[in-house]
């Protein structure tokens, strides 16, 4: 007698299941592998997930944060101001690596009354401490907008000094030429003095020599 075969094991149900008419059976099982998909034989391996191109995930990429920033450049100030907002909130809920980049470009877009480049810098700084986290297109454009911040705010704290040491430099101009005209003022000052001085003492000789004069004898009378 060959040995009993049994149905799947989601019929729950045997070829030799007491009490069970032989068609009766067999039209309870064709119903049943219909109503729960069982079928004979060894069950398919699930479908292998797509691959993702990297270099299409990177161009799609790069080609929205392009659009955000032409919007966020040609946008009136209410758009711009929402973009913004739109930038920080994102990042402040889930500070993940593409928010924080989005939110970094937005930053250090100039152009807009939001600008704030040395913020910019910080957080594209600490992107680049951990690169890995970004898609290679995302990496590139990080680098290139963090080199462009970076020569940009030096170029301006260059500027604010030479600003600085010129003002200061005016103001040593000034100080010296205030010196110099004050001591010009106080020489004349004590040449004028001296004049004066002068010409007291020579009135004062001028007197007495007159004095003089009228006291010698026949010098009254004539």
């Amino acid at each position: 007698m060959p040995p009993e075969r049994t149905l799947p094991a989601c019929l729950g149900v045997t070829r030799g299941s007491p009490g069970a008419a032989p068609g009766a059976a067999a039209g309870g099982v064709l119903v049943a592998l219909l109503a729960c998909g069982c079928a004979w034989g060894p069950q398919r391996a699930p479908a292998p997930a797509p691959m993702v191109n990297a270099a299409v995930a990177s161009s799609t990429v790069l080609n929205e944060y392009l659009l955000l920033l032409q919007r966020l450049v040609q946008g009136k100030p209410a758009e711009q101001a929402e973009i913004v907002a739109n930038a920080q909130r994102d990042y402040d809920t889930a500070p993940t690596p593409s928010r924080e980049l989005r939110l970094a470009l937005v930053l250090g877009t100039p152009g807009h009354p939001a600008t704030e480049l040395p913020k910019a810098q910080a957080l594209l700084r600490e992107l680049m401490a951990d690169p890995e986290m970004l898609l290679p297109g995302e990496r590139a454009l990080a680098f290139l907008v963090l080199s462009q911040i970076d020569d940009h705010l030096t170029l301006d704290a260059e500027n604010r000094r030479l600003q600085s040491e010129a003002v200061r430099a005016d103001q040593q101009r000034m100080a010296n030429a205030n010196h110099r005209l004050q001591a010009e003022l106080d020489e004349n000052t004590r040449l004028r003095r001296e004049l004066e001085e002068a010409r007291a003492k020579l009135d004062a000789i001028a007197n007495i020599e007159r004095s003089l004069n009228e006291r010698k004898p026949g010098s009254t009378g004539r």
